[in-house]
């Protein structure tokens, strides 16, 4: 996985300085600055390329995932940084495996990924550990499976739900919560 371009950018240099045992493969295909870092350390190493003044990496663009179905680990957790103040970018990525498809939540690190782990828990079913709200964010509740695994069936069916269906307490008082946290726009 290692090329020979740009590996001695000094992004990639830090972040393999300040965490070698847990940066397992760099590159910079044409300029795009890859990490593949240990998923136990993801918390860890956001947080440092937050923090530290020369990356200050204070963006977080985007948290998605990748099926490799027959490899193993199957799934790998993709991050995509950018620091406003030095405009440079970089992805970030953590393989997971199929039967423990769980990653710790950045969310204490970058509020937005919020939504994001959100979105991939929902379509990938990779679950954020330590999520303040980790619940399905496109789809309701009663659906079955995670529609962006390469091993969901498209032609399945699914169960039905009626707005009767969603006119419970338990709707009503999610409903209330979300509007206290979201305002009144959600």
């Amino acid at each position: 996985m290692n090329t020979v371009e740009n590996l001695d950018h000094p992004v990639l240099s830090k972040l393999r300085e300040g965490f070698a045992n847990d940066v397992l493969a760099v590159h910079a295909w044409r300029g795009d600055l890859t990490a593949e870092v240990a998923p136990e350390r993801i918390v860890e190493i956001c947080r440092f390329l937050r923090d530290d003044a020369s990356l200050a990496f204070d963006f977080l663009a985007d948290v998605t995932a990748v099926d490799y179905l027959g490899s193993t680990p199957r799934f790998e957790v993709v991050y995509h940084l950018k620091s406003l103040t030095h405009g440079h970018r970089l992805r970030i990525k953590a393989r997971v495996s199929e039967e423990d498809a769980r990653i710790d939540s950045v969310v204490g690190v970058w509020r937005g990924a919020d939504w994001l782990e959100r979105e991939t828990y929902d379509l990938y079913g990779i679950r954020f550990q330590g999520h303040p709200d980790l619940r399905r964010i496109y789809l309701y509740e009663e659906f079955e499976g995670h529609p962006l695994r390469k091993d969901y069936p498209k032609e399945r069916r699914q169960p039905l739900v009626t707005r009767a269906d969603l006119d419970t307490p338990q709707v009503r008082r999610q409903e209330e919560r979300d509007r206290a946290r979201y305002g009144r726009w959600h």
